[in-house]
């Protein structure tokens, strides 16, 4: 017969309470303590004890792994692809190893942004002060000069941060089917300014500064057999959490805080932001967004707030997959009828591409985009989903 790591954890305690409850009014106390801590542990939180450090290279290379020449995450001595279960029957490690992998890789595609793409890194708030937390966007040289056309980009929620689509494609597959840059690259190439979205860079996080509490027996004003009983529940309490605290956090992760970017606290805010900063006072004649899964919605909510702005400066929209709601989103018929005539979803579907798909929502057209599932890096074809002109209607047909 075999006993889990966690039994034989929580075998004293158990014992103890079989102890206890044999007692008197005390021990009875005891053993509602007791019930309370058993209610608040998770099991699996105890299984942390026999993780190695949560200690990642914070390099590429310190992973041996690199991009080769197809873009292919590759282990630098074996060639193999990433191997995400590193050590067997340890889940959250792994995950957290994927996690810590996955920001590097971050910090690498913003480098490719600005070094292959050409892009500049631009701060917000663009007032922002040297001590608040600040966010940013990436844009062409151009972006807000040229006078033709302007491509915005906007990914969907989750990990991924400005020029990703999709972090496990980046991966598992290669930095044309995960990034934006194919889209950029494209864009630039063609004409386009171009400016890509951060919409999920919404806060940084801090270490929670330990928070000190001054004994209650400082407290001159109240009766010392008070003063000493309080003390006493305190140092009780005390115990009981730090008894708790061994368990649930063995590993001793550091407690973190979050601080909210100004005006950019969610994707839609950052999606208003970003229009009124920098799209808004773009000289383009005719701006084109793509905006993926989550994208999608923010894009409906700039449009409710900005509706007669967006109406005159955008010229097309390209969604995929994208996840917005008019109904939830209490767009308006205006906003509906001006949807249907200037954007179209494409969507994950085994029916050929560009094949209409029922739609139960009264917005914009959906199509097929040829997949069950939508590897955003390779429809390039939506990024000339422009209508400035019959040219560019006829590009569509091509763009892949």
């Amino acid at each position: 017969m075999s006993i889990s790591l966690s039994s034989l954890i929580l075998l004293p305690i158990w014992i103890n309470m079989a102890q206890i409850q044999q007692g008197g009014p005390d021990e009875k106390e005891k053993t509602t303590a007791l019930k309370d801590l058993l209610s608040r542990i998770d099991l699996d939180e105890l299984m942390k004890k026999d993780e190695p450090p949560l200690d990642f290279p914070d390099t590429l290379e310190g992973f041996e792994y690199a991009f080769n020449e197809k873009g292919q995450l590759r282990h630098i001595k074996t060639g193999e692809p990433f191997v995400f279960n590193y050590r067997e029957d340890l889940h959250r490690w792994n995950q957290k190893r994927y996690e810590a992998l996955g920001e590097i890789i971050t910090k690498y595609v913003y480098e490719l942004l600005e070094k292959d793409c050409n892009l500049k890194k631009i701060s917000i708030p663009v007032d922002a002060t040297e001590s608040e937390p600040k966010s940013f966007i990436f844009m062409s040289e151009d972006a807000l000069t040229n006078p033709q056309k302007l491509m915005v980009l906007i990914h969907g929620s989750g990990v991924v941060r400005a020029g990703q689509w999709a972090r496990r494609l980046i991966i598992n597959e290669d930095l044309d089917s995960g990034t934006q840059i194919p889209f950029i690259k494209r864009a630039v190439a063609e004409g386009y300014g171009v400016i890509v979205l951060n919409p999920n860079e919404n806060y940084i996080e801090v270490e929670k500064p330990k928070i000190h509490v001054q004994s209650s027996s400082d407290s001159s004003d109240e009766p010392a057999e008070k003063r000493e009983r309080k003390d006493k529940v305190s140092k009780e309490t005390k115990k009981r959490r730090d008894f708790y605290e061994k368990y649930r956090n063995p590993q001793r992760e550091k407690e973190m805080m979050q601080l909210y970017i100004r005006e950019n606290g969610s994707p839609e805010e950052h999606a208003i932001y970003v229009w009124d900063h920098f799209i808004a006072q773009a000289a383009a004649e005719n701006v084109f967004f793509v905006a993926h899964s989550y994208g999608g919605l923010a894009f409906v909510e700039l449009m409710i707030q900005r509706e007669a702005d967006v109406k005159n400066k955008v010229t097309a929209v390209a969604l995929t997959d994208s996840v917005h709601n008019v109904w939830h989103q209490e767009a308006g018929k205006t906003i509906r009828e001006w949807m249907r005539e200037n954007c179209c979803n494409w969507v994950s579907s085994s029916e050929p591409l560009d094949t209409s798909v029922e739609s139960m929502l009264p917005d914009c057209p959906r199509v097929s985009a040829d997949r069950q599932t939508l590897d955003c890096g390779k429809t390039c074809k939506i990024a000339s989903y422009a209508k400035e002109t019959e040219q560019f209607k006829e590009q569509q047909q091509e763009w892949i």
